[in-house]
């Protein structure tokens, strides 16, 4: 084998790692985070956690990501340990299905349906079609679907080109020297660790180790300590993931580490002990790619079926590892809403920061609401309650502020960034919504401690004024949830309204100050809740048109309000009369 060779080999390697990378992120992409939403929904079953676990891995084509996601929710505190080990095990099955679709490539028929079947055949169609995908079309999910086709084709073109390359090395005794040492169980396995170790993917090792069965020279002997493994090596990724996290999440990393280890010390010791007993007649016999998928597949599955019943103790075995402190059982609730490991898969991350906004957005709503009704009845328990929730808006809007940006520099599908630039514009504005709550519990107090009296006049403008201040703040949250533009259409004919009344109560309270029927105490107080309402409606608007903007992507923000307010609009002053009615002032 020349220096030529070597590089063939070498560039069939980094198209198959290429080309693996790229299906993933496609499958990644065009689940749209619904995997993320399958495993948080998980129940206490192992069984089902297993065939969860191994589903998901079959469609994103990789335990790696399986796992380091799972480490993410243990350390977020979406998942339990105990949840987390069944789809660690599914996840070993599930990254089998790699080598099986690399297997097609020893289909021997004359057949043309057969032939067919083979990857080398049929993966041009595939890149064809996927090509078309990405350069003609303009659905983003159709791109991703392109993206998942060439994907599959370079892994096989790089599959192809790796076999090609080594097939010469058969000739050659001193490469089959070094396959010869690794029949010895602990060489074997120590290779197979190392090389998934380097490459931080079992899947992409067992498809180079299926390469080489080219050259004719690999043993189901050879094969067999090297496959044991490759399943430790790919523990690697996790157990990496886990430097820095929470102790839940460490000691998730280290079960999928004692499962693999375990699980290939049980399977090592019984094979060969058997195979003393009584020889596997098949053990000299050259390995195929087929064979090598079906070692895979049946170590993982053995393994998971003897290991399931034990997922206890391999949960008291990471506790034994890393001991729970006391601080800990105290805070075993509580973990950070976002986890950093997310971003290495998009879609997923986008999914939880969905779920963040949305409950940012509730809460930022409801302390408002809290600090409304403060204004009749001072509490203080529902005063502490606004404070409290204040303060979680805050937390919200830094930790979500921060991990969108970092999120924004990931290769992300066109909804999702759409979504995220939705996002980050409006959490500012939810976050200032919640500081007008503040004020506007501050006002309420100035009434209880001075024991300020409204008119009655005063008392009917404030109902009404408070009843448009919640219905567009509801409306504001329910359209940034769904993000949903025609009901965001809606926003901005409101806090018209809310405008005009705000300039018309404040006028109503000047002509009672010089009535002598209002005092100038209350009017302060007045005042300040006017001024308040206002801005929360103003906040209210940016929302709206920042949905509006992301969803339809048809004007900037600026320009649409110019058209509404300069009165080219028809519809929007028919809202406005609308909404003007609905809420006039007595």
């Amino acid at each position: 084998m020349n220096i030529f060779g070597v590089l063939s080999m070498l560039g069939g390697l980094a198209l198959f790692l290429y080309g693996m990378h790229t299906m993933g992120e496609g499958l990644t992409k065009i689940s749209g985070g619904k995997l993320e939403r399958i495993l948080e929904k998980l129940t206490s079953s192992p069984l089902r956690a297993v065939c969860l676990g191994a589903l998901v891995t079959a469609v994103i084509q990789s335990s790696s990501a399986t796992t380091v996601m799972v480490v993410g929710f243990v350390n977020s505190g979406i998942m339990k340990l105990s949840q987390a080990i069944g789809i660690i095990m599914g996840a070993n099955i599930g990254t089998t299905i790699t080598s099986w679709i690399l297997s097609l490539s020893g289909i021997e028929s004359d057949n043309f349906l057969m032939q067919f079947l083979k990857p080398a055949n049929f993966s041009p169609v595939l890149a064809i079609i996927g090509i078309f995908f990405i350069m003609f079309l303009n659905n983003q999910k159709k791109k991703d679907i392109g993206m998942i086709l060439v994907g599959f084709a370079i892994l096989m073109f790089g599959m192809e080109t790796m076999s090609d390359a080594v097939a010469p090395l058969a000739d050659v005794p001193e490469f089959t020297g070094i396959l010869t040492m690794f029949r010895n169980p602990i060489l074997g396995m120590l290779a197979g660790v190392i090389l998934t170790a380097v490459i931080q993917s079992s899947s992409a090792s067992v498809g180079i180790l299926q390469a080489l069965c080219a050259t004719g020279a690999i043993t189901y002997g050879t094969a067999f300590p090297i496959i044991m493994g490759q399943n430790i090596g790919t523990c690697v990724t996790a157990l990496l993931s886990g430097v820095g996290a929470t102790r839940s999440a460490r000691r998730a990393s280290l079960v999928h580490l004692y499962f693999n280890v375990l699980g290939t010390a049980v399977f090592m010791i019984g094979f060969y002990l058997v195979h003393a007993i009584v020889p596997f007649g098949f053990f000299d016999d050259v390995a195929g790619p087929m064979g090598i998928a079906v070692i895979h597949s049946v170590f993982n599955v053995v393994a998971t079926l003897i290991l399931l019943p034990f997922s206890k103790v391999l949960e008291k075995l990471a506790y034994i590892s890393i001991p729970e402190t006391e601080e800990e059982k105290q805070q075993k609730e509580m973990g950070t809403l976002l986890d950093e490991r997310f971003l290495e898969q998009p879609a997923f991350a986008m999914e939880r920061c969905k779920k963040v906004a949305m409950v940012m957005a509730e809460t930022s709503k409801q302390g408002l609401l809290d600090a409304m009704s403060l204004i009749d009845h001072y509490d203080e328990k529902v005063a502490r309650q606004v404070y409290r929730k204040e303060e979680e808006v805050d937390h919200f809007e830094d930790e979500l502020g921060s991990y969108l940006v970092k999120l924004s520099a990931k290769n992300l599908s066109q909804q999702d960034a759409e979504t995220l630039s939705m996002i980050l514009h409006s959490i500012s504005d939810f976050e200032r919504i919640s500081d007008h709550a503040m004020n506007i519990e501050e006002s309420a107090r100035k009434i209880k401690d001075h024991g300020i009296q409204f008119s009655d006049k005063a008392k009917g403008e404030l109902a009404v004024f408070e009843r448009i201040v919640k219905d567009i703040l509801s409306l504001s949250v329910q359209a940034f949830v769904n993000e949903n533009s025609l009901l965001a259409r809606d926003i901005e004919p409101m806090e018209e309204v809310v405008d005009r009344m705000t300039k018309k109560v404040k006028k109503r309270h000047v002509k009672r100050l010089e009535k002598g029927k209002c005092t100038m105490e209350a009017g302060l107080v007045l005042n300040d809740l006017a001024t308040n309402f206002e801005r929360v409606a103003d906040h209210c608007s940016n929302i709206g048109v920042c949905v509006i903007q992301i969803n339809e992507d048809t004007f900037e923000a600026h320009e649409y309000l110019d058209t509404l307010d300069k009165g080219n609009n028809s519809w929007f002053h028919g809202k406005y009369e609308e909404y003007k009615k609905k809420y006039q002032l007595p």
